[in-house]
């Protein structure tokens, strides 16, 4: 979009009074109330999974790795969805759209993007556990030491907030057009960057960097782990043996294929193709209905969540009869 195609550039974007108008869904006026009514039980209803998942596994004395990461998974989604989804049912809430000032706007594409950066790093993490795990069954508990996991997740963690900064700065640099209007529910970076006065593929090169460090390193891990995963079962003999060792990883593929096919739909493509009605479904899609997901993924999937889930509900049912 040229600035000889907008209104007179309104270059204050080093203004923090500066704001940006959310448009949400201000064109499904007859499919406000179902929808908010909707994300508003199914946010609920992801606050209480990730939140039992979350204090569950830190109310348990004995941590293996495995949890330890899925614990840090689970407050990586309850801070995910509370930096989105409110939001979200504030514009489904207003006819007109609401307005998000520069910082605020800028402080939620950082917090989401550094988010979602280090659930990325966290399943390459993950991976790299399950590898260990059925790789090197003799050394896994040598190998994945509380060091190393406390290690792994504060690089996690401070990996995605770098990354993250330095793709917020950047964005936030540009030159706005003087129509602030963001046809998003929230601050996506696709939906910022269509903002920009500028022909040239120049500010899209930070979102690529980013997409690589963020989205395609991790996802070469995981890929190489599971490559090596895949070798190892095929050297086993006993398909029982063979199909115990692969049911561990079913979570972690599951929550990873669903990460990650939203996230490539959304940031790596060209900035031609954006549009904005479709970005809003798919955003729907990974800011609600992926974070209910998880929690259901590994509850069912993984025993030792069940079992921890049990003795929770046990002690909730002997507390309450007393």
């Amino acid at each position: 979009m040229s600035c000889e195609g907008c209104m007179e550039r309104d270059n204050v974007s080093t203004g923090a009074t500066t704001e940006f108008l959310l448009l949400g869904f201000s064109e499904l006026l007859c499919l406000r109330v179902p929808l908010f009514l909707i994300f508003l039980i199914v946010h609920l209803v992801t606050l209480a999974g990730n939140m039992m998942i979350f204090l569950a596994v830190v109310m348990e004395p004995s941590r293996p790795p495995m949890l330890f990461f899925l614990c840090q998974l689970s407050a990586i989604e309850l801070c995910y969805t509370l930096v989105i989804v409110p939001k979200a049912l504030f514009s489904l809430a207003v006819v007109e759209g609401s307005t998000i000032s520069f910082l605020g706007c800028a402080a939620q594409m950082h917090l989401f993007v550094a988010l979602g950066g280090a659930e990325c790093f966290l399943l390459a993490a993950m991976s790299y556990d399950r590898y260990v795990a059925i790789c090197q069954p003799l050394r896994y508990a040598a190998v994945m030491s509380e060091g190393l996991c406390l290690r792994l997740a504060l690089m996690c963690s401070l990996g995605a907030l770098a990354v993250a900064l330095g793709l917020t700065v950047a964005v936030f640099r540009l030159p706005f057009c003087r129509s602030h209007h963001i046809n998003h529910f929230f601050c996506d970076v696709p939906a910022v960057l269509h903002l920009a006065c500028t022909q040239s593929y120049t500010p899209e090169l930070p979102l690529l960097a980013a997409c690589v460090l963020l989205l395609l390193l991790p996802f070469l891990l995981i890929l190489a782990s599971y490559v090596c995963i895949a070798v190892a079962l095929l050297h086993i003999t006993s398909s029982v043996a063979r199909g115990k060792a692969f049911s561990t990883c079913i979570s972690h593929l599951a929550v990873t294929l669903l990460h990650y096919g939203c996230a490539t739909f959304i940031y790596i493509r060209p900035k031609s193709s954006y549009s904005p009605a479709r970005d809003k479904v798919v955003s729907l899609v990974y800011t609600n209905i992926t974070p209910l997901m998880y929690p259901l993924i590994y509850s069912l999937r993984n025993k030792e969540i069940r079992e921890i889930l049990r003795k929770l509900l046990r002690r909730k049912n002997i507390a309450q009869t007393n």
